[in-house]
């Protein structure tokens, strides 16, 4: 059975799910078994919920139309979560996505935030997704899009104003859901794209992404260590200092780890000590980075391969049963938010400032 999607005071625990066919090429090249294999086993992990990343130009190859047979697919892969008790975090605009840009076909050098064709053909794009998606009870809103600043960055007030009118448009459509914009660090730890205070304050819940190689955790410390683990907590506090509100929702919605950046045998620990860090610091839900490894016949950066908590042949790894155990141990309980948060970082936004303040006011 699903749970509540209006539920902000529980526990999530779920996965960014990684086709195991065709990785995310499956949209071209449909496989509804492959998908619902790959949904079994991510339900055997305690997961109550997925993050499904859409991809832009293939959903929307023109401004004035939308694909109906990639609408049927993800209304089919809905319908597969569904039926294994998985509510779907949508994410739309795709972009970057494990190392690959996948850019509209349509609009140039035009900027997608500003530019009258992208704006129109943006909300024809969510106007249908939204048709598809609202009537079934497992949506669980609109991710705009990943990482949306690797590929398309702007100045602040563009992404800012950009942001709001999609939020707003998005509430419109599929009201009642929880819409976030899933950034990565660099708009919390410098200027660019979106200000830090617009991602806490404008989405009804913060969407953090906490990767200890790329923020620059792991040359702070080993895998362990207070800078490495306690990074979604540092960036939960970080986030709800920024919304002025110590009850702001925190979803810790991308944190992984690869081999390559620390021990296979170190990962399940690095999982349970991030999210219990993480806990106390007041965030809620936690999304994996990733469900699956990724097939080595593809081209990949060495790194994506074995992000995952499943492999590709449906083994649950270690991690894997740290997380369900995670996810059974909290999922019963009540969330307890800080009594107060610092005041957020004033002056000028770099990688060096950002970690100074994190590692002096965020919680051990």
């Amino acid at each position: 059975m699903n749970l509540s999607l209006s539920a902000s005071a529980c526990y999530r625990f779920g996965v960014n799910y990684t086709p195991t066919r065709q990785w995310y090429y499956c949209w071209n090249d449909f496989d509804a078994d492959g998908i619902r294999r790959d949904l079994d086993t991510i339900a055997e992990l305690g997961a109550d919920h997925i993050r499904l990343q859409l991809i832009w130009p293939w959903f929307q190859p023109n401004p004035n139309w939308v694909s109906p047979a990639h609408l049927d697919r993800l209304r089919t892969v809905m319908t597969i979560a569904g039926e294994r008790g998985l509510d779907v975090c949508v994410v739309a605009l795709d972009g970057w996505l494990s190392g690959y840009a996948f850019l509209p076909a349509f609009g140039g050098r035009e900027s997608i935030y500003t530019a009258p064709l992208f704006r129109e053909a943006q909300e024809l794009y969510f106007t249908e997704l939204a048709r598809a998606l609202q009537p079934l009870a497992n949506f669980l809103g609109f991710d705009l899009g990943n990482e949306m600043n690797c590929c398309w960055p702007a100045t602040c007030a563009e992404g800012d104003a950009w942001q709001q009118w999609a939020l707003a448009l998005l509430e419109r459509l599929a009201p009642g859901r929880d819409h976030v914009n899933g950034v990565d660090h660099n708009p919390w730890f410098g200027d660019t794209t979106f200000s830090p205070a617009a991602l806490a304050r404008q989405p009804r819940r913060v969407a953090i992404h906490a990767w200890s190689e790329f923020t620059g955790a792991l040359r702070r410390g080993g895998p362990l260590d207070a800078p490495a683990v306690g990074l979604c907590a540092a960036l939960t506090t970080l986030a709800k200092a920024y919304a002025g509100d110590p009850a702001k929702p925190v979803w810790i919605q991308e944190f992984g780890a690869a081999p390559d950046w620390m021990p296979a045998n170190v990962i399940s620990d690095f999982l349970e000590h991030s999210v219990r860090r993480a806990v106390t610091a007041g965030a809620t839900w936690f999304t994996w980075w990733c469900s699956h490894d990724l097939d080595r016949g593809l081209a990949f950066a060495s790194l994506e391969y074995e992000l995952g908590l499943i492999t590709l042949d449906q083994k649950i790894k270690p991690a894997g049963l740290r997380f369900r155990e995670l996810a059974t141990e909290f999922r019963g309980q009540t969330p307890v938010a800080p009594a107060a948060v610092p005041p957020p970082p004033t002056g000028s936004r770099t990688e060096e400032a950002t970690w100074r303040w994190l590692t002096a006011r965020a919680p051990e």
